[in-house]
């Protein structure tokens, strides 16, 4: 009976591991081009990543069950309020229920536009998160005017890159 149980935990550990590795590998990275997306926004009108080239864009993954995410959606607001003529905010809620996302960003006070909540059973099995190799979040990305990926990842660097613009 313990064979087996061993087995199965070591191909679960496996498992996990080659799918993390998957993410990781075939993310793209700084200097990329960021994947497209093409997503239903929350008022359902249709969102093609590529139709905001010519601006910046920071792209915030997060979901209404992750606390860390809920933690740092004030200062998200912060750089949305101070930085409105120099960034595009993108949020992409990854949820199971797409209620509690909406939810979660009106209580949190989410403004902006370009909001999208994919539901899924499997949350970080989305198809966008794993093109942009989100692995946890929140993950956030700031996207250059021509479309590439930049090296600021984190919210602070991200609202210092754009205070320095």
């Amino acid at each position: 009976m313990r064979k087996p149980l061993y087995y199965l935990l070591v191909s679960i550990i496996v498992s996990a591991l080659c799918f993390y590795a998957d993410i990781k590998l075939n993310a793209a990275e700084q200097g990329e081009m960021a994947p497209e997306i093409n997503a239903k926004l929350k008022g359902g009108e249709d969102f093609v990543l590529s139709g905001l080239r010519g601006d910046y864009v920071l792209l915030n993954f997060w979901g209404s069950w992750c606390g860390p995410c809920r933690a740092e959606h004030p200062q998200l607001l912060d750089i949305s309020n101070k930085y409105s003529d120099r960034v595009i905010i993108v949020t992409y809620g990854l949820e199971k229920t797409a209620d509690n996302g909406v939810s979660a960003a009106k209580a949190d006070g989410f403004l902006w536009k370009n909001q999208i909540i994919e539901e899924s059973s499997l949350l970080l099995m989305s198809g966008v998160a794993r093109d942009y190799g989100v692995s946890s979040i929140p993950s956030s990305f700031l996207i250059s005017p021509r479309g590439r990926i930049l090296e600021p990842r984190s919210l602070d660097e991200i609202e210092k890159f754009l205070s320095e613009l």
